[in-house]
Parts: structure tokens; C-alpha cells; sequence
């Protein structure tokens, strides 16, 4: 079977409808988003509307968070935290109890799920780099464990500890290792390349695929100006920052 794993939506919608029409496109079995539906994008209603249908398992993430516990904003840098108070007084009363319902962490099709790491869900650790992922492998039993947040894909594999970095687009696992695995960011990419993104996950093949998409980016960031949220917010698309 082929498993589509989206993550860090961020309210982009037209980043989202571009990765949607792909996965259509390739027959994918199923979908999963590993939380962010919102947050720094003006289309939250319309984002989580798209989504909570078409998912079998939807995670909360950290700007999902913030928006139903404003308590949280202390954290989150200026742009962020203002991005996420103008969500929250967008957002229907159904979707922001959506948000709400959502989990820290899931099992699917033998993998674990996760938005930012499997030792402390709810901690929005960043896995960035060999080190920060090497203690990750003892919080997990299954074979794979997909995360998000960080918005920079990237695949740690494991043996007696890590001992292969990739970021290669496709990537062919192997059946006697483990994996560690960052998806690409929907809406808001943040390793130079603006491209929206998702995984196709093979469990047949054990093949792992990051697919790099474009779209309207400039419609993203008018939508983000129009909206009067930061500026940043729309420039950093353009970037893939």
C-alpha cells in the first residue's frame, strides 16, 4: 500500500489544494496530516475543511496549540503569536473544537506518528540534526516514525544507533533498520526550496519519497497581506524559509 503523510499546512491553502490534487492523482491509499493545520496562513476554516475528511488520523501540533490555548503564545515568537490570535478569531467554534480533539501521537499501518517527537509529543522538540534524533529511537518500538515540525525533511536510519543521514527525495529503506523520518512542510517549506511538500510512504517497497510541488505562492502571500497578518509571513514563502 502507498500512504500519502502531510504535515505543516499552516492555513496555506493553495499549497494544500496543489498537494491534495497529487495525491489524487497517484492513487494513494490513504492520507494522514501530522499536525499544523493552522497558523502563519489566512485559509484556516478552509485548510482544516479540506482535510478532516480526507485523513484517517489528523495530530495536534504546536500552532494548533497555541490556538486553542492561548496560554501557550509565551513561546512563540511575535509574528507567530499574532498569527495565531488572528486564527483563533477566525476560526469557526466546530473547527477550533476540531483542533482541539486532535492527539499528540498515533499508530498507522505499523508506523508511529508523531508532530515533533516521539519522546515527548507534546514538548515540540525540533529533530534537526544526528544528534538531536539519536536518544528519539528508545521512544519507539515500530519501524518507522514519521514527524513533522521542523519544515526540513530528512531521514535518520538506525541500526546500533544512527548511521545514515539522507535528504535525498527518494530514499529505499531496508527491512533490518529503523527510521526516523522529517516530512516536508504543505505550506510553509522552510529548507530554500518553496515548493510545497508531502511523503509518499510504500510499505511493499519500503520506499520513502518526499514530492516537491509548485502552486500559487503569490496567492498564498497576497492572501496573508490581505488578511493584515505580518508581511514576514508572506515573504518567507517566496523564500522557502
Amino acid at each position: 500500500m502507498r500512504h500519502a503523510l502531510l504535515s505543516d499546512v499552516h492555513g496555506n491553502l493553495p499549497a494544500l489544494e496543489a498537494v491534495l490534487a497529487d495525491v489524487a492523482k497517484r492513487g494513494v491509499d490513504d492520507m494522514v496530516c501530522l499536525g499544523d493545520f493552522v497558523g502563519y496562513g489566512a485559509d484556516p476554516n478552509e485548510c482544516i475543511a479540506q482535510l478532516e475528511d480526507r485523513i484517517e488520523w489528523g495530530l495536534l501540533g504546536n500552532h494548533d496549540q497555541a490556538v486553542v490555548d492561548p496560554s501557550v503564545l509565551a513561546d512563540f515568537n511575535d509574528d507567530a503569536a499574532a498569527a495565531a490570535r488572528w486564527t483563533r478569531r477566525q476560526l469557526t467554534p466546530r473547527n477550533l473544537a476540531y483542533l482541539g480533539a486532535r492527539p499528540l501521537f498515533a499508530r498507522w499501518h505499523g508506523a508511529r506518528l508523531a508532530h515533533a517527537s516521539p519522546s515527548d509529543p507534546g514538548a515540540w522538540n525540533y529533530l534537526i540534526t544526528a544528534d538531536d534524533a539519536e536518544q528519539e529511537f528508545e521512544w519507539f518500538d515500530e519501524p518507522v516514525c514519521f514527524v513533522g515540525h521542523t519544515h526540513m525533511p530528512i531521514v535518520f536510519q538506525w541500526s546500533q544507533g544512527i548511521e545514515a543521514v539522507s535528504h535525498e527525495h527518494q530514499f529505499q529503506g531496508r527491512r533490518d533498520r529503523r527510521y526516523l523520518i522529517v516530512v516536508p512542510s504543505v505550506g510553509q517549506p522552510r529548507d530554500g526550496d518553496p515548493r510545497a511538500g508531502y511523503l509518499v510512504w510504500d510499505d511493499e517497497s519500503w520506499t520513502f519519497e518526499q514530492v516537491r510541488l509548485e502552486y500559487d505562492i503569490e496567492r498564498a502571500a497576497q492572501r496573508i497581506l490581505d488578511a493584515g497578518l505580518p508581511p514576514w509571513l508572506a515573504e518567507r514563502l517566496r523564500l522557502g524559509n
